[in-house]
């Protein structure tokens, strides 16, 4: 966008006939388009973008959702940056066996010259139509009169080309101007990881220590910044992981398992697998205390709603290296792998009795789009992804702004109060709770648990919290209580799991503070030694982490009873290792940046013709003229304009 804003006369495009005006017919432009919802589609703004009529473009949120289904994103997500290349696997690269997301339309991806607004409140809406209604509206088959109802858009990104150009003048300015102005930012956060049994932090695993990996990632994404609602593709995932973490830790006997579990929440996975790729990196050059050697295992959830009472599991445990030349995730059984067999014929048993069908992908069927990939890039690690499509997504909004709690029929009765809502149990908390302990119960049998599994249990209750607080509202009762003091304005009204380039975001935060609080334990300690741990001995400071949270309020007063959780929740740096390494334009590793900017705004106005415009600046040149003119002439005749009459006693003679 123009520095100094882009502006043009509104016309409101509700049918494709309407474009015509824009493009050809209308006698003023260019152009602000106002697109309804369900034109904003990949051929329509094609055709905007080879214009030079269209100086912008403000999108009205399509009420329902777009039926057809829309995503901005990639046919084939995070392509070539997964374990698919042509060294390996070249008939599954570049999704040449499977189209992933065959909803994708790559409007993301393009690079737009004019600005793209979203029109989310529906009054905006309303009185950006009455002003083209009252002024711009054609007339008896002719054109609008002036004045017209013109619109001005303000959205200057700083950043420029790519993320080489932009980093190395960003590098430029930092090393050599005493006020650098940085230009854009690389994506960033953290990653969210716990275990079953405490580890040290700071240390190292022992090599002969297995740990089976459960993941799932926390980010989403749209074509708009920052919203990113990812019911489907990431909310219905991480709240699951985080059921079955608070269901495997209730257990009785986890401390005696065989195997450590370790629950990790990605962040940056939509954007190359930034989270994914940093931990492997992190374990590789022995910044992590897990090596990738430790790794026993690997689980992911991805995309888990349940489609018509099924679950469907791809099998991507790769192989061992017995078979370093196969590209098949899928044939695991075939080859002989016990491994990997063991972890299928568990994850079966563990289904039984439960509401849940698990259903193991073909044999010839690569692995979907998961963070699973990333470390298989790295080391052949047997494991499996579940998600709720064999194929393609059953996911028609995947990467949009309408994967929204309505996607995954997410629904409550009318007339709720907003305690009653955040404690009603719907069918997705039913159906998502008992994917949980499906998991929870396969996780406790693979870490080498022999005791019965019926008593672990996820919890639908608990489920049905994070699903209102993660999709319809942060700052509930629930979410207050588990939080610090200090932490409370991250507790916004609609929630979105963008990324960003501050950290961590709000919904790190709150899976950090969520996670600690069912899987962590009340610890009698004070105010002081809970916020500093290391000034007590029996902490085990190395061990756990440690948070003075608010509480809930007390029934008698408005005052909260705060408390002091114990638990193995840490936090690592999710950077992609090319900033690091300072390789802008690799291949390897996610290279997204953000441009920075100073306002993004917008206002609406009348505009007078050309003609009148002209007529105003000759009548304004002209008084200008005349003013100095007639300044000129008055302070050349001042002394006689403004001299007084003499005085008499003054007369000399």
């Amino acid at each position: 966008a123009s520095i100094s804003g882009d502006t043009g006369v509104i016309h409101v495009v509700e049918k494709e006939e309407d474009l015509k005006w824009v493009l050809a017919d209308g006698p003023h432009p260019p152009y602000m388009v106002v697109l309804d919802g369900n034109l904003f589609t990949r051929g329509v703004l094609m055709q905007l973008k080879g214009t030079s009529r269209v100086s912008g473009l403000a999108v009205a949120v399509a009420n329902p959702s777009p039926p057809q289904g829309f995503s901005p994103g990639l046919k084939c997500p995070n392509d070539g940056f997964g374990v698919y290349s042509k060294d390996y696997g070249p008939q599954f690269a570049h999704c040449n066996k499977t189209i992933w997301n065959p909803m994708g339309s790559g409007l993301s991806y393009e690079d737009f010259t004019f600005p793209i607004f979203l029109l989310e409140d529906a009054n905006e809406t309303q009185v950006i139509k009455q002003c083209y209604h009252a002024h711009n509206v054609p007339r008896n088959g002719s054109g609008p009169e002036y004045p017209l109802c013109a619109m001005q858009l303000f959205s200057h990104m700083h950043a420029v080309t790519s993320t080489v150009t932009c980093m190395r003048r960003s590098s430029l300015q930092s090393t050599f101007s005493i006020n650098p102005e940085v230009v854009c930012d690389p994506l960033l956060d953290y990653n969210v990881w716990s275990t079953l049994q405490p580890i040290n932090s700071s240390g190292k695993v022992s090599p002969e220590k297995e740990v089976i990996i459960v993941a799932t990632r926390i980010d989403s994404h749209s074509f708009f910044w920052n919203i990113a609602p990812g019911a489907e593709s990431a909310v219905s995932s991480f709240v699951t992981h985080l059921a079955a973490a608070e269901a495997l830790h209730k257990a009785s006997d986890v401390h005696l398992l065989q195997r450590n579990v370790m629950f990790t929440f990605f962040q940056g996975e939509t954007f190359d697998y930034i989270g994914s790729s940093r931990m492997v990196y992190d374990m590789e050059k022995d910044k992590f205390p897990l090596r990738l050697d430790n790794i026993h295992s690997f689980v992911e959830l991805n995309q888990v709603w349940l489609q018509q009472g099924t679950f469907v599991f791809p099998v991507p445990s790769p192989l061992n290296s017995a078979f370093p030349s196969q590209p098949f995730p899928g044939l695991c059984k075939a080859l002989g792998n016990p491994s990997c067999t063991n972890l299928l014929d568990i994850l079966s048993n563990s289904s039984v009795g439960a509401n849940v069908t698990l259903r193991e992908a073909g044999y010839s069927q690569p692995l979907p789009p998961s963070s699973f990939q990333r470390f298989l890039r790295a080391r052949h690690i047997p494991g499996v992804v579940l998600t709720d499509h064999s194929t393609a997504f059953q996911n028609r909004y995947y990467q949009s702004m309408y994967d929204t709690p309505e996607n995954i029929r997410v629904q409550y009765p009318e007339g709720l109060s907003p305690e009653e809502t955040l404690e009603y149990v719907t069918d997705t908390a039913k159906a998502l709770a008992e994917v949980a302990t499906v998991v929870a119960r396969a996780l406790y049998q693979l870490a080498g648990g022999a005791s019965s599994t019926s008593a672990i249990q996820a919890d639908p209750k608990t489920v049905s919290r994070m699903l209102y607080g993660f999709m319809i509202k942060m700052n509930n009762s629930w979410f207050q209580s588990i939080i610090k003091s200090d932490l409370k304005g991250i507790l916004g009204d609609v929630p979105q799991h963008y990324v960003a380039v501050s950290s961590p975001v709000n919904t790190t935060y709150l899976v950090q503070y969520v996670l600690a609080n069912l899987t962590g334990t009340v610890v009698n300690l004070t105010k002081e030694e809970c916020q500093s741990p290391e000034k007590t001995p029996s902490t085990e400071r190395e061990l756990y982490e440690y948070a003075w949270v608010q509480g809930s309020l007390d029934p008698n007063s408005t005052a909260r009873v705060p408390y002091c959780v114990r638990s193995t929740v840490h936090l690592s740096k999710a950077l992609s290792p090319a900033f690091e390494l300072r390789q802008w334009g690799s291949t390897e590793y996610s290279t997204w940046t953000e441009s920075r900017w100073k306002e993004i705004r917008a206002r609406i106005f009348l505009v007078a013709s050309k003609e009148l415009e002209i007529i105003t600046l000759v009548v304004g040149i002209s008084i200008l003229v005349f003013s100095l003119l007639a300044t000129y002439f008055i302070n050349a005749k001042a002394a006689v304009l403004f001299s007084g009459p003499q005085d008499p006693g003054a007369v000399a003679y």
